[in-house]
């Protein structure tokens, strides 16, 4: 089975988990269960389904035949080369493949301009107008090839402004950016690319990051701040014929292969194997010769050789695009492709289930609780009218006494209840005080000030330092408050359930480590890219202080606006079950008084009133085998599967 049926076997996968969650979400409404909270939980759920995305990312130095591999993998159905390949350079900068139904097919191309600005890649993605926009004609392969190869574009500066850019201009004619005979420096002419191109498996969520060489992905921090850690795969290229080189050993190391140690999703291809094709050798001799290399490269990059695949990019689209099943298995590619999907798809399934898994379990639970909650105060009603049987009416009134004391008792209860809410308030605004927006942009001012106006190399260190010691505290001390909310809510759902009897469960967790630990991450990366003696003593202070807010104050936003919304769903996620327990036993202590009551006034027959209890009773466990159900089948999907379930799937 091909990545490309792997791939179409997790969306309709995806598909259909989104189909059964819809589906509860339906029948909520239609059955009046459901409630803000719920219905707001259920729509994240199914807009995460809908927006899910498999990142690849594939990084190599020039000339190693990183587009011909992805046309190889993803493109060779569409029966000839979608990404220019050929001889040299052929992508200038990083370039997004994917697919955007609310556009139409077209390339989106970011001048380099852009770069002196203090804005990133990702916040120029809300500006179309900062864009230049090519027509994709989608029925000419012609017309396609010759719009594609915009992302080859180069222009022509002077020095200053290549370093202006973030180009490194080195004199040598062995740097990549070196002043010509003109004065000139020869640079990318677009900073970022996204093509948009209706592809059945762009279509389906697929999404190709295409990267330029060392130097380019050097100059544009946000690729390896953001967009690598956060690929599902990473296919590093090598050339056969070239070995791992220098470069190649700089990318290894820098920007995939960090702390030294591989990530899961990370796998190293040795292209254009196809060179050792020598009709004057057996095929065993080329096989030793091909294995021998794997042996060096993989030694070199410290890793089992098992995880070097040696293949010929060129030989595979050929194989497949003249339907040629021996020079397909000659080509490797197929064993490529086998191990790609055994490493992606079962992680990036894994990935979409915990995320839903636990969204999902807080709702059904809370819809079932809610259900249970009715069907025992149902069931206490028709306990006290059935006890009524044959009973005169001083029986009845004493009943009602009862009910109403506890009733009483109840509301009086409540008044413990408002003060929670009052204490949650309180705290949550406490932790919004440390986690806030407000906070971090003061820091974020303060910490620019102070290395604009830095003198010494030792004042922009410390400034970078201080910046992540405060942001960590930040979220420190916002843990602490999310510790009290906590155990707050754990002491009174007890307190409740103990008291009334209201089935509430534990609260839901929840914690700040995954955003400390990108802190960790962001800081690391300052201090090997920017916080070095080097850096500091080679660079200049504004170009420093440029990149630092370009790309790691911005990456650091970004991890506490998540925090923001990740605490704000937890904060509602946590006092909804009480609000809707408090409300629910209000209702049914109201209806078993109002019961007793139209009994004692003759208004109603004992016997009418249980019989219409009875049909409730009815309906309501019809209810819960419903909801069972589809809790079921959601659960059927979020079972793990292996590779023949998902075949089937």
């Amino acid at each position: 089975m091909s990545l490309a049926d792997q791939f179409a076997a997790y969306s309709a996968w995806r598909s259909r988990l989104a189909a059964h969650i819809g589906e509860l979400q339906t029948w909520l409404s239609q059955n009046e269960l459901a409630d803000a909270q719920s219905d707001l939980r259920l729509t994240q759920m199914l807009e995460r389904l809908r927006e899910d995305r498999l990142n690849v990312a594939f990084v190599a130095e020039f000339s190693r035949g990183k587009s011909e591999l992805i046309n190889a993998i993803f493109f060779a159905d569409y029966g000839n080369r979608m990404l220019p390949s050929s001889a040299g350079r052929t992508t200038m900068c990083p370039t997004e493949l994917l697919f955007d139904s609310n556009k139409p097919p077209s390339i989106e191309l970011l001048p380099i301009q852009t770069r002196s600005s203090n804005s990133s890649v990702s916040e120029y993605k809300r500006f179309p107008d900062e864009w230049t926009l090519v027509a994709l004609d989608t029925e000419s392969p012609d017309a396609m090839q010759d719009a594609l190869r915009h992302v080859s574009e180069t222009t022509r500066v002077t020095p200053a402004e290549a370093s202006r850019l973030g180009f490194a201009v080195g004199q040598e004619q062995i740097d990549l950016y070196s002043v010509g005979d003109d004065g000139l420096v020869e640079v990318p002419r677009w900073r970022h690319a996204m093509i948009n191109f209706p592809h059945p498996l762009l279509k389906q969520g697929l999404v190709i990051l295409d990267t330029p060489g060392l130097n380019a992905i050097g100059a544009e921090p946000e690729l390896t701040l953001s967009l690598l850690p956060n690929a599902h795969a990473v296919l590093f290229i090598l050339a056969a014929d070239t070995g791992v080189t220098q470069s190649d050993m700089a990318i290894w190391r820098e920007h995939i292969c960090g702390g030294g140690v591989a990530k899961r999703g990370r796998m190293v291809v040795l292209n254009k194997i196809d060179g050792q094709w020598d009709e004057l050798k057996t095929q065993e001799e080329i096989d030793a010769e091909i294995a021998r290399q794997v042996e060096a490269s993989a030694n070199v990059l410290e890793l089992p050789a098992g995880q070097v695949f040696p293949v010929s990019a060129q030989k595979g689209l050929v194989a497949k695009i003249n339907g040629d099943a021996a020079l397909l298995e000659k080509s490797r590619l197929p064993l490529l492709e086998s191990a790609l999907s055994k490493e992606l798809i079962p992680a990036k399934r894994e990935i979409v289930c915990d995320s839903t898994e636990g969204e999902f379990g807080d709702v059904s639970r809370r819809v079932r609780s809610l259900l249970d909650s009715r069907l025992n105060g149902l069931r206490e009603q028709l306990t006290e009218l059935t006890e009524l049987r044959g009973k005169n009416k001083g029986v009845v009134e004493y009943m009602m006494g009862k009910v109403r004391a506890e009733k009483e008792e109840f509301e009086s209860g409540l008044q413990r209840y408002y003060a929670v809410r009052s204490v949650f308030s309180t705290l949550t605004n406490n932790l919004f005080g440390h986690l806030g927006l407000d906070v971090l942009r003061q820091l974020t001012h303060e910490t620019r000030t102070t290395m604009d106006e830095a003198v010494f190399s030792k004042t922009l260190s410390d400034a970078m330092a201080n910046f992540f010691t405060r942001s960590r505290e930040a979220l420190t001390k916002s843990n602490g408050e999310i510790g009290e909310i906590l155990a707050m809510m754990e002491a009174v759902y007890k307190k409740f359930a103990v008291e009334h009897g209201l089935k509430l469960g534990a609260p839901t967790s929840f914690s700040l480590l995954r955003y400390e630990k990108e802190l960790d991450r962001l800081q690391a990366w300052c201090n090997d890219h920017l916080n070095t003696m080097l850096s500091l003593m080679t660079h200049d202070k504004k170009n420093i202080t440029q990149k630092f807010f370009e790309e790691v104050a911005v990456q650091v936003r970004r991890a506490f606006e998540h925090a923001n919304r990740d605490a704000e769903v937890w904060l509602r996620a946590v006092m909804a079950p009480m609000e809707t327990q408090v409300r629910e036993h209000q209702i049914q202590l109201k209806r078993r008084l109002e019961s007793i009551k139209r009994i004692h006034q003759a208004t109603d027959t004992l016997e009418d009133r249980i019989a219409e209890l009875d049909g409730v009773e009815k309906n309501l466990l019809q209810q819960i085998e419903a909801l069972e159900e589809i809790i079921g089948r959601v659960q059927e999907m979020l079972v793990p599967l292996g590779e023949r379930e998902l075949q089937a799937a």
